[in-house]
């Protein structure tokens, strides 16, 4: 038998699985989150184990979902004398995070409500579902407090981007609607295994759900900017035409000084929410 026949095949990467095998920069990451000797930390992915074995001896409590079949048999059996380390074989997009922190059946006595304490969130998210996924955390905001994650850099750049950058866009107001964002770390490709063919970067989510102080209503105003940013390259009038009348939108882009040939990515979150608003209060005057 030949060398090359005998030598094992390295492991193609499935389910977009690139693992971290820098140990500084697995410990920067839990570093990020904080003290969590008192609390509860989500990990979504944890593929080889190199964040949880971390968190499993700095945090209270740790919960790992892990949707490779393969690695989460690995994982339990790893962690299986580790008491505060449970490992879930699933989809994150599955996971009803009210059930799996709420209290459990026989917990609390009646009459008494018990307020989990919010959870840290630490991952590396698979580039090709990491929107859906953020969505799907911001959705159960309330379970989360800070959330550490690495994506791929150009969507960390795009979740960072300031109005009126290039990079501004759906993603980036419905981040910063939610969360504060900041950038931790950017690692190379070298820093995994096997290596993508982009660079990743850390941030840091702390939540800060920002609807109530804009006074919107959370879904409304969400799918006011989905419709704002529909088509990148269109003005925000043409945007915004497909689904309010001239007379109104007109009415609203006047009050809240606005020009209809500028592009959803010039508007700041408290001025969308402005016109929206006035396009709310234009349509009920209707």
């Amino acid at each position: 038998m030949s060398k090359v026949s005998a030598a094992r095949p390295q492991r193609k990467p499935k389910l977009g699985q690139h693992f971290l095998t820098d140990p500084a920069a697995a410990l920067r990451i839990v570093e990020a989150l904080g003290d969590i000797s008192a609390s509860t930390v989500l990990e979504i992915g944890p593929g080889r184990g190199i964040l949880t074995s971390l968190l499993a001896r700095r945090a209270r409590r740790v919960i790992a979902i892990e949707i490779d079949r393969v690695l989460a048999a690995q994982l339990r059996m790893h962690f299986g004398q580790t008491p505060n380390v449970e490992i879930i074989e699933g989809d994150v997009l599955a996971i009803d995070f009210q059930t799996l922190f709420g209290p459990r059946p026989g917990s609390s006595r009646p009459g008494m409500e018990l307020k989990p304490e919010p959870v840290h969130v630490v991952g590396n998210l698979p580039y090709y579902i990491t929107s859906d996924i953020l969505l799907h955390l911001f959705e159960a905001r309330q379970c989360f407090d800070r959330l550490v994650l690495m994506v791929q850099k150009e969507v960390a750049d795009r979740m960072s981007a300031a109005p009126g950058a290039s990079e501004y866009g759906l993603l980036s107001a419905t981040t910063q609607l939610y969360t504060r964002v900041e950038k931790v770390m950017t690692l190379p490709p070298q820093a995994f295994s096997p290596p993508p063919q982009v660079y990743s970067t850390v941030v840091r989510l702390t939540m800060e759900p920002r609807a109530e102080s804009l006074r919107v209503p959370e879904q409304g105003f969400l799918d006011f900017l989905k419709l704002s940013f529909g088509q990148k390259r269109k003005t925000l009038w043409n945007n915004l035409k497909l689904r309010y009348e001239p007379k109104s939108l007109r009415a609203a882009l006047a009050q809240t000084g606005t020009r209809p040939e500028v592009r959803a990515e010039a508007l700041t979150l408290e001025k969308s929410a402005a016109l929206f608003r006035a396009l709310s209060a234009a349509e009920a005057g209707d």
